[in-house]
């Protein structure tokens, strides 16, 4: 999760978030490297002391400019259409589930057990236990297993919505009538919390995400302990 004055992302926990951290790191020190070239030229041409400045014409300055940028672009754009792709891959998921979301609240269906679904409601701020976080606790958690493909799918029941996980790399918007769907792999077990990030109404920051990735066998003793109490 954030922490109190954090200025970078949040560390990643499946890899695809690993990813777009090596991509925004690599995009950064381009940006860096661009702003200290303007920086140094814009200063350079203020404090000169040459008098007779004339505007000549150069065709191996055109040259520089114009084939330079686009080799910056190309150095940029290969990744980030490399990471696209990466994101909308979806191959023999082992589990999958459905997320739907509510004016204000998320329900689960776990669609390859039978009757294995719930609402996840926020936990009030008076009824939160000692280490708890305010607004961002669930009564109920999206249980998955790690190192496991998992396919997620995302609608909406009245307005719009968006299901995100940032440790996660996950944002997905919830359409009343449309099914969007996205996968990721839990790198190690945790809890990874996340808010609805589509501006849904007057309760819209009061339906936070709560996934908690919990080893194999672990998942398969909730899973039937669910059903069991369904």
């Amino acid at each position: 999760m954030a922490h109190p004055s954090q200025l970078g992302f949040q560390d990643a926990a499946s890899p695809v978030m690993e990813e777009l951290l090596t991509f925004h790191d690599h995009a950064l020190m381009i940006v860096f490297l661009i702003s200290v070239l303007v920086l140094y030229i814009i200063v350079a041409m203020v404090t000169t002391k040459l008098s007779n400045k004339n505007i000549l014409d150069s065709q191996e300055i055109e040259i520089i400019w114009t084939v330079l940028p686009a080799i910056i672009l190309i150095s940029i754009a290969l990744p980030s259409l490399r990471i696209l792709y990466l994101m909308d891959e979806i191959n023999d998921p082992h589990l999958t589930i459905k997320a739907v979301g509510h004016q204000w609240y998320w329900s689960y269906e776990y669609t390859d057990f039978e009757s294995l679904e719930f609402d996840a409601y926020m936990i009030p701020t008076q009824d939160l236990t000692p280490g708890q976080f305010r607004l961002l606790e669930t009564d109920n958690r999206m249980v998955v297993p790690t190192d496991s493909p998992i396919r997620v799918m995302v609608t909406a029941e009245d307005v719009l919505h968006s299901w995100a996980i940032p440790s996660m790399g996950i944002k997905l918007d919830a359409v009343p009538g449309r099914l969007n769907q996205t996968a990721f792999i839990a790198s190690r077990p945790g809890v990874y919390y996340g808010q609805c990030s589509e501006i849904c109404g007057a309760n819209h920051s009061f339906m936070p995400i709560v996934v908690e990735a919990v080893p194999l066998e672990h998942f398969e003793n909730w899973s039937y302990l669910m059903i069991k109490d369904a």
